[in-house]
C-alpha cells in the first residue's frame, strides 16, 4: 500500500464533501473545488465519519502512484478551502514596485515599461506596500503557479540580488569581477 494513499482525508463539519460519476467535489466557504478521479482509484465517502479513504485494486506501478497522488490533491483540496494557501513575493531594486489596478497587476521592475498580469479567478492579491505582494487562494496549484509567473518576469540575479522573490527564499550571491592587479 502507499503510505501517503492509505492514510485518510479529514475533514471538518462545514465541509461538503461528494463523489459521483468519477468527479470528486468539495464544498466550503472558501468556494467549491472539483478533481476527476481516474477509475483504477476508489473512492469512499465518509459523511459521519467527515473522512475521505482512497484504495486501488491493482497493485501495478500506475495504480501505486495515482493512489497517493490522488490522496493528496484531495488533502490540498480540502485544507485549501478550509484555511487557504498563501505565497509572499518580495520585489528587490531601485524603483522597482508592484501596484494592484481593478483586476491587473503591474510590476514596473526595471523594463521600458510597466508589466501587466491578469489576475486568474479564485485568487486574492493583496500589495500591502509597494515592494511586497500576497497571493492568497483555496487552489493550491493556482496560488503555485501565478507566484511562479510572477516571479518568471524577472528572476533574482546573483550578482546584485535584484529581481522578483519569495519572502523565504534564499539567493547565493556571486562575487563580481575584481581588478587585476
Amino acid at each position: 500500500m502507499s503510505r501517503i494513499g492509505k492514510q485518510p482525508v479529514v475533514f471538518a463539519s462545514g465541509t461538503k464533501v461528494s463523489y459521483a460519476g468519477g468527479v470528486l467535489t468539495v464544498e466550503a466557504g472558501k468556494g467549491k473545488l472539483s478533481q476527476a478521479i481516474d477509475p483504477v482509484i476508489k473512492v469512499e465517502v465518509d459523511g459521519d465519519g467527515r473522512s475521505i479513504v482512497f484504495t486501488r485494486d491493482e497493485d501495478t506501478k500506475n495504480a501505486r502512484a495515482m493512489h497517493g497522488l490522488y490522496r493528496s490533491l484531495a488533502a490540498n483540496m480540502v485544507t485549501g478551502l478550509e484555511s487557504g494557501f498563501s505565497k509572499s513575493l518580495e520585489l528587490q531594486g531601485v524603483g522597482y514596485n508592484a501596484k494592484l489596478q481593478g483586476k491587473k497587476l503591474v510590476l514596473a521592475i526595471g523594463f521600458n515599461a510597466p508589466v501587466e498580469m491578469p489576475v486568474p479567478a479564485g485568487l486574492e492579491i493583496e500589495v500591502p506596500d509597494n515592494t511586497h505582494i500576497n497571493i492568497k487562494g483555496a487552489d493550491k496549484q493556482l496560488v503555485g503557479q501565478f507566484a511562479a509567473d510572477v516571479r518568471r518576469v524577472r528572476p533574482p540575479e546573483p550578482y546584485k540580488g535584484k529581481g522578483i522573490r519569495y519572502v523565504d527564499e534564499f539567493v547565493r550571491r556571486k562575487v563580481g569581477k575584481s581588478l587585476g592587479a
